[in-house]
């Protein structure tokens, strides 16, 4: 280190007597730049500690200001100097409230429970934020502060937690959005995300649209399906699909167009697991029978489960596919749906011309509807 920067008794001098705040917040700026050295002595740096806490004490705002901005990303930082920092007002807080790694996760939910939005806004964006202290800035109710925590890929956050954020802003865009973006959600999480989401599109189609409330409703559950489908895509461990199972289940939302979208997207457990729920019995009994070759099984689970009597056809197709493609050690998707759809053109009907799954699967709920009204 030069002399220059060097700690010396002129610069403590300098420090505690000089009236004018500026050369207190300049010499202020000078000893806590120097901090955390290696080049210091044990004593140089018990007196740079004992001058920070003097400057704590300092009635000019400019030169604890400087002294934040000079340590907020030092770890070496004394504790009690950096939680007097950030309980100062909020020009000296902020910059330590939103760098310093020495301030504990208790320090932070006392701020974020004692202090105003902006405060809470630096917090809830810093690099990393734990659990807790996410579990705190939710239970604030800031909107500003919520969308700032969800938009931080740094955020450590519960599955608890986000229900919190769903509960008070499910109709907020400026939280949904970024909370949708994020990389991983709980899969409970994005599936209730995904209903939220489609009954603002139902409000949006309803008052922007002339249509009737029954097609607003068909083109809500399609939204719907196709992203709840979309959930299941890169091959869910099964227990999370038991999870989203269980969750569409106690929400009425496990409705047999979408098990037969998931099956026709190549999504074999879901349907699996979908079908046991629906019944009652153990996915093991339920995965038996749906694969037992002589279609009683199937068609047994279909009636117990009151799944329509026209998708089964359908359903059959979509499951020898299945069954081909793990013969052969396929795991391709694309190839599965392009099989898929040729087979259940010939299984259902063979005067549908079109290549478009949606259609198909829309084509046989709506007659699965009129056939119901008819009874």
């Amino acid at each position: 280190m030069s002399d220059a920067n060097k700690l010396s008794s002129a610069d403590v001098a300098k420090l505690l007597q000089d009236p004018n705040e500026n050369n207190r917040a300049e010499a202020a700026a000078k000893v806590a730049g120097t901090f955390g050295a290696s080049a210091l002595t044990e004593s140089e740096r018990q007196i740079a500690e004992d001058i920070f806490r003097v400057m704590l004490r300092d009635a000019a705002v400019r030169v604890r200001q400087a002294l934040s901005e000079s340590l907020k990303d030092n770890p070496d930082v004394p504790h009690d100097v950096a939680a007097s920092l950030a309980q100062d007002v909020d020009e000296v807080a902020m910059p330590v409230i939103e760098f310093s790694s020495v301030l504990t996760d208790k320090d932070l939910i006392d701020i974020v429970r004692t202090r105003g939005t902006d405060v809470q806004k630096v917090v809830a964006g810093r690099r990393d934020v734990s659990e807790d202290v996410a579990d705190a800035l939710a239970d604030t109710g800031d909107e500003e502060v919520v969308a700032t925590l969800v938009n931080n890929k740094g955020a450590k956050i519960k599955e608890a937690t986000f229900g919190k954020v769903l509960d008070k802003f499910g109709d907020s865009d400026v939280v949904k959005a970024p909370l949708a973006m994020r990389g991983e959600l709980p899969i409970g999480v994005a599936e209730r995300l995904v209903t939220l989401v489609s009954e603002q599109l139902r409000d949006h189609i309803m008052t922007h649209h002339e249509i009737s409330p029954s097609m607003a409703s068909d083109l809500l559950l399609e939204s719907r399906e196709k992203a709840t489908v979309s959930l299941l895509e890169g091959g869910q461990k099964s227990t999370t699909v038991q999870e989203l199972v269980d969750q569409l289940f106690d929400n009425g939302r496990l409705t047999p167009t979408l098990m037969l979208r998931a099956l026709c997207m190549g999504d074999t457990t879901f349907f699996e697991v979908a079908l046991a729920k629906r019944v009652g019995i153990p996915v093991v009994n339920a995965y038996k029978l749906v694969h037992d070759k002589g279609d009683m099984g199937l068609r047994r689970l279909f009636e117990v489960a009151k799944m329509p009597e026209q998708f089964l056809p359908m359903a059959r197709a979509a499951l020898d596919v299945a069954d081909e493609m793990l013969e052969t050690g396929g795991d391709d998707r694309q190839l599965f749906r392009q099989l898929m759809i040729e087979r259940v053109l010939t299984a259902v009907e063979d005067d549908v011309d079109t290549e478009n799954l949606d259609y198909l699967i829309g084509k046989l709920q709506r007659h699965d509807d009129s056939s119901s009204d008819a009874a």
